[in-house]
């Protein structure tokens, strides 16, 4: 069974994010998770005046045709202004022979993020992104609280919420925590579960 992790990343949060998502979806049994990018739709340019970091080399660019192939999604990317990231809407924007045709419809899908603070859209970037989901037909799976007591914690700040998990960059600086780390991987490994059972 093949399931899709479609991420952006400009600073590198949701790149670590995702990987770790990666790694709890590898491990479950029958299942085989593949790292994607969508493409940057910034300039080279602008990129440097951002002093963002070169993009890793290790993960392909996905092209919307390659979303058929994969029987469950867990799309990640930054906020901007409490919704996804102009490159992953770019993203779907391109997807209409997918939508024309339904070719995603039925699939499970789930999402993770990473905002600068508290305010910066923890539950309102997964609320705006649970509607390009829709449109496809895609059952979303959110996290739920099936993270335990991790959902619950208090003594440090998380990112996360019952829609996905999520992590603060806060200035940039702030990477993602052992915790939050261990929510990615949960969430990878319960949608890559979820996927699975529906497969059979």
């Amino acid at each position: 069974m093949y399931v899709e992790w479609v991420y952006y990343s400009l600073y590198g949060h949701v790149e670590t994010m995702a990987r770790e998502v990666q790694r709890g979806a590898n491990s479950v049994l029958g299942v085989e998770a593949t790292l994607w990018q969508v493409p940057e739709t910034l300039s080279s340019v602008i990129l440097q005046k951002m002093k963002a970091p070169p993009k890793t080399n290790d993960v392909p660019v996905i092209r919307p045709h390659q979303l058929k192939e994969a029987d469950g999604f867990l799309f990640g990317f930054p906020s901007r202004f409490g919704v996804m990231a102009a490159q992953c809407k770019a993203f779907f924007d391109a997807t209409y022979e997918l939508w024309a045709s339904q070719a995603l419809a039925g699939k499970p899908a789930g999402i993770f993020w990473s905002t600068g603070f508290h305010g910066g859209g923890q539950e309102l970037t997964a609320l705006t992104a649970v509607t390009q989901l829709a449109h496809h037909g895609m059952l979303f799976v959110p996290l739920g609280y099936t993270f335990g007591s991790g959902m619950f914690e208090m003594n440090e700040v998380k990112g996360g919420s019952c829609y996905g998990a999520g992590t603060f960059a806060a200035d940039g600086s702030r990477q993602p925590t052992d915790l939050e780390l261990q929510q990615a991987f949960h969430q990878g490994k319960y949608v890559a579960e979820i996927a699975k059972k529906l497969k059979r």
